[in-house]
This record gives structure tokens, C-alpha cells and sequence, in this order.
């Protein structure tokens, strides 16, 4: 998101904030109805440029909000969406991308309040290497020609009793509606938004064995100063590594395994 966006999207999140502050507001509730709108508007290409759009006065576009909406969702739900749209927004497709930010953030609210966000954190990263490790999976989750219906039921299957209800609502929710994006980009953006609500990065470290709890406890600590914040781990075995680790934090990498070297003086012997 650009300029108006992103300051429109920091407002609303400082709302969702504020209101979820107070714990008689169901958070699981309102994630669902912000999902409900968000499917609203990314269906209705007219209206969501209708409500994005600078020429229309902001209490106009709440009013319309208001009109569509009441008696659909709480009057929490309907408090949050109606600020949105009095916001400036840089294009109208961001006005979607933040609702659905807003209802992600507010799952991951209610894991917070049960003391599973780490939990749920984990289980995001985990469900991402399982699938990723299954190319019959993906190609099922994927498959264009599978109703978004059938795919959550199947997340619903798979995950349900073996992970935190927030966790398979998130991702049920993703396969169902994945808006554009690759199953895999729409997994990483879920787990970095776990992270962030814990106030951390996430390094995804890989080995060619599992790390010792004073290794990731070192590892930890070094990426911590490195970074001027706390890091979570999200630990990935790989035995093609041969030894060492490779560590990515965002789009940086630090790659010190024998494979990745191996490779490097391969193709300084062949160049």
C-alpha cells in the first residue's frame, strides 16, 4: 500500500485496537463478519470504488455502509467499516487488502486473549511446510476447478484437533478466498502477522538436523542484536543442506550451509 492507504490502514488497526481492548467484544465474531465484508467487496468491483472514491463525501460512503450492513453485523463490525470508508484510500482494491488485514488481526486477537498466539504462529509455519512438502495437497488447494467451499471443509479435516481453532479458521479462509495470491505468499503474510502482533520478527532457519535448545537459544540471541528486536524461530529441517544453517529474515538471507558453498565453488570452478 502506498501514502493514504497505508496511513488509512494504520487508523483502522489502532480502532480494531481499541475496541478489542475491552474484552466483552468477541473477537472471533468480529474477525468473521470483517471476513464477510471482505468477500462483499472484493465481489463487488462497483462498490467498493464507490466507497473508495475521493469525489464522494466520507459521511455519504458511511451512510451507504450503513445501509447495506445493519442487521448483517454487530454494531462493532459496522463502527470499524464505517471509519474505513471515510478514509482516503490510494486505490480501491487496498480497501479490501485492509479489511481483511482487520479481520486476520482480529483472529490472531482472540488467540492472544487464550494464550495461543505462539501456538497458532507455530501452526501457520508448520501448515505451510506440510503443504508444501505434498504436491498432490497444494495441487487439491489450488485446483481452480475445487469450490472454495470444498477446500475449507478440507483444511477443516486435516487441521481440526490437531491445531488451534484460530489457526484453522485463518487458513480455511485463505484456501476459500485466496484473493490472487499463491497459497504459499498468502501462509507467509498470515505468520508475519503473528509475528508482528508479538512485536518480533520471524527468521525461518533451516539444517540438516534439528538445532540443540542452546543452539537456538545462541542463534536466537545473535539475530536479536543483529536485528534490535526480539526474533522467533521457525525451525525446517532439510538433510539436503549436508550441514550448517541458512537463515531468512524477510527478504535477507544468511547462508551458511555446506550445500550453498558446495554450489559456490562449483560454478566458480566452472565459470
Amino acid at each position: 500500500m502506498s501514502g493514504a492507504s497505508r496511513e488509512a490502514l494504520a487508523d483502522a488497526r489502532e480502532r480494531l485496537d481499541a475496541l478489542t481492548d475491552n474484552t466483552s467484544v468477541d473477537a472471533a465474531q468480529l474477525a468473521e463478519e470483517l471476513a464477510a465484508v471482505t468477500a462483499l467487496l472484493d465481489r463487488e468491483v462497483s462498490l467498493r470504488r464507490l466507497l473508495t472514491d475521493p469525489a464522494q463525501g466520507g459521511e455519504e460512503k458511511a451512510e451507504l455502509v450503513r445501509r447495506l450492513l445493519t442487521g448483517q453485523v454487530s454494531g462493532e463490525t459496522l463502527d470499524l467499516v464505517t471509519g474505513m470508508v471515510r478514509s482516503r484510500w490510494s486505490a480501491s482494491r487496498d480497501l479490501v487488502d485492509a479489511v481483511e488485514n482487520l479481520s486476520d488481526t482480529a483472529e490472531l486477537i482472540a488467540a492472544e486473549r487464550s494464550g495461543a498466539l505462539d501456538d497458532v504462529e507455530d501452526e501457520l509455519f508448520r501448515t505451510a511446510r506440510i503443504i508444501g512438502s505434498s504436491p498432490e495437497l497444494r495441487a487439491v488447494l489450488t485446483d481452480g476447478g475445487t469450490s472454495g467451499a470444498a477446500k475449507a471443509e478440507l483444511i477443516k479435516k486435516l487441521l481440526g484437533g490437531r491445531a488451534h481453532p484460530v489457526t484453522v479458521r485463518l487458513v480455511a479462509r485463505l484456501v476459500a478466498h485466496p484473493r490472487g495470491r499463491s497459497l504459499e505468499a498468502g501462509l507467509d503474510a498470515l505468520s508475519k502477522l503473528a509475528a508482528e502482533r508479538r512485536g518480533r520478527l520471524v527468521a525461518v532457519v533451516t539444517s540438516a538436523i534439528p538445532l540443540s535448545d542452546r543452539q537456538k537459544q545462541r542463534l536466537g540471541a545473535a539475530l536479536a542484536k543483529l536485528y534490535g528486536r526480539q526474533v522467533h524461530l521457525n525451525l525446517d529441517v532439510d538433510p539436503e543442506v549436508l550441514g550448517g544453517i541458512s537463515v531468512r529474515v524477510g527478504d535477507e538471507v544468511i547462508d551458511g550451509t555446506v550445500a550453498s558453498r558446495l554450489e559456490e565453488a562449483t560454478r566458480r570452478l566452472t565459470g
